[in-house]
């Protein structure tokens, strides 16, 4: 590892990754703090790393995107897309999608969840936020050593895969998805005891789109309590993801 002092030059290029063009072009990406730094040198390949010792502490403040600085700022290398084949994957374990999920906050909190209930690949649409965006990341805290993001069209990926989920199909893969007309996710025998197959959670706004909601073979509902009393108009889809999947690890 280089620990020889900062140049302009570094910290110019830190910067910039704050822009999703350039993480693009250059395939890097920024991370901040040492326990999220630490834990995500396990995986991908460090190309820089400034610290108190080779930098001073206005540049760390300016190669920084927190209002409060971690005092270790790294830059890594992004991993090569991996090859992902949805059936296969998720006739085995539980799949997480996410259709649109545009706030960076969320996402990070998303994968970290999923980190923490064993979720190991996380499908996302165009639509949804960059996971190596400095908030993402940040938000994280080194889950993105552990938990795989895709990003590929979920429409042509979900019809493909509804041509083959029939019940009577020894190979049917659940596709579940929070709707408000699903299943309380609380009733009895509303979630299977073989736990495999597609959790769908929605946009901010507007939740799963109406182009993936005839695809959901699974609607489940999130109930308020007590029913029927007034309460806010939904969950925040990171919540409601962390719920979703506790009540899964739970049955």
């Amino acid at each position: 590892m280089n620990m020889e002092k900062i140049t302009k030059n570094q910290v110019k290029l830190v910067r910039s990754l704050a822009r999703k063009k350039e993480r693009d072009q250059l395939g890097l990406f920024v991370a901040e703090g040492e326990k999220c730094v630490s834990e995500l040198m396990k995986t991908f390949r460090l190309v820089l790393r400034a610290d108190a010792t080779n930098a001073t502490s206005l540049e760390l403040e300016q190669m920084s995107s927190l209002r409060t600085p971690q005092g270790v700022v790294a830059v890594f290398r992004q991993p090569e897309p991996m090859p992902l084949n949805l059936p296969e994957l998720a006739e085995k374990e539980l799949v997480l999608m996410l259709d649109g999920v545009q706030d960076p906050g969320n996402l990070g909190t998303i994968i970290r969840t999923a980190d923490w209930f064993g979720v190991h690949h996380i499908v996302c649409s165009h639509e949804t936020a960059d996971c190596w965006s400095p908030k993402v990341v940040q938000a994280t805290m080194g889950a993105l050593a552990r938990v795989h993001v895709h990003y590929t069209d979920l429409l042509a990926d979900l019809s493909h895969l509804s041509n083959l989920s029939n019940l009577s199909n020894p190979s049917f893969i659940p596709i579940y998805g929070t709707l408000l007309d699903g299943r309380n996710l609380y009733a009895k025998n509303a979630l299977p005891q073989k736990h495999h197959g597609i959790i769908i959670m929605g946009n901010e706004g507007n939740g799963i789109s109406s182009a993936l909601r005839p695809l959901v073979t699974h609607p489940l509902f999130i109930p308020p309590y007590p029913t029927g009393a007034e309460t806010s108009e939904s969950l925040n889809v990171s919540i409601a993801t962390a719920i979703i999947l506790a009540e899964f690890r739970r049955s």
